[in-house]
């Protein structure tokens, strides 16, 4: 079993490596786990031993996204309807999750309701729409806190960024092949990095840790279309794009008590591009 406390380290015993990156015990929720990037954080998560709630907008791929996750400890993974951008759907879903498990102790706000209308042709409704997803991680991580306060736990929330929240676009990697990455996304991330520091120095301390994981070019290899991902490839230092299994130690490190004295923080995995 892990140690759940994230404590002053003793100098009586040592935790290992091993120790600080285990889950074991704790029940993870992970929103939009049957997407692209979504899969790999919840594959991570139930490898390093948590079980693993998963939500999705549909329950048929909830249910399979769940029967695909490794179960080392046998504890059984949970897939729960969630539309995050609904706050009725929220609130039906958390307290189904609380009734079918002992608590949350991770969540990873990972959800996202893409919008395609870049700044040439979105609509002020489109654009606030958008938002609606930075609503809804707020919403759901507040009702993670509270129930981790509640039950005089400590609990870890990671909210999903993005490059694009902390550097503008990159208009040559678009032109002539598709529309322009929307404005809307970037004003939403950066929200969610900022958002991210500000729940931080408020949850402390109730012993809630909230940090934020930007992935950077991670296109998708079956829809992206690949004169696009050829010239963000000319773009990136590392002269590749980023798969999702290079997100699962990160989002493991953020969860784990092996990021114990760690929050409001911004971990930007990219490949080297906002080091430009």
């Amino acid at each position: 079993m892990s140690n759940f406390s994230e404590t002053k380290p003793s100098s009586a015993k040592r935790r290992t490596i091993a120790d600080l990156f285990d889950l074991t015990g704790r029940t993870a929720w992970v929103t939009g786990a049957s997407g692209y990037l979504g899969a790999a954080l919840a594959e991570a998560l139930s490898e390093a031993g948590a079980r693993v709630v998963v939500s999705s907008r549909r329950i048929e791929a909830a249910r399979e996204a769940a029967e695909r996750l490794p179960d080392p400890q046998r504890r059984g993974h949970l897939a729960v309807a969630m539309d995050h951008l609904d706050e009725v759907s929220i609130e039906a879903a958390v307290q189904e999750v609380l009734t079918r498990t002992e608590g949350i102790d991770i969540l990873v706000n990972n959800g996202h309701a893409a919008l395609g209308a870049d700044w040439t042709s979105v609509t002020g409704e489109q654009f606030s729409d958008h938002l609606r997803n930075l609503t809804g991680y707020f919403l759901l991580s507040r009702h993670v806190r509270d129930q981790a306060v509640q039950r005089a736990r400590p609990a870890s929330i990671v909210l999903l960024g993005s490059m694009y929240g902390v550097v503008g676009s990159y208009p040559d990697a678009y032109a002539g092949i598709c529309a322009s990455s929307p404005v809307a996304y970037h004003a939403l991330k950066g929200g969610i990095v900022h958002m991210t520091r500000h729940l931080a120095v408020y949850w402390a301390g109730d012993q809630v840790r909230v940090n934020c994981l930007s992935p950077g070019p991670f296109p998708n290899q079956d829809s992206a279309p690949p004169e696009m991902v050829e010239r963000l490839i000319e773009r990136s230092p590392m002269r590749r794009m980023g798969s999702p299994e290079e997100l699962k130690g990160a989002v493991v490190y953020l969860a784990s008590d092996a990021s114990s004295y760690v929050t409001g923080q911004n971990l930007i995995v990219d490949g080297g591009w906002t080091a430009w």
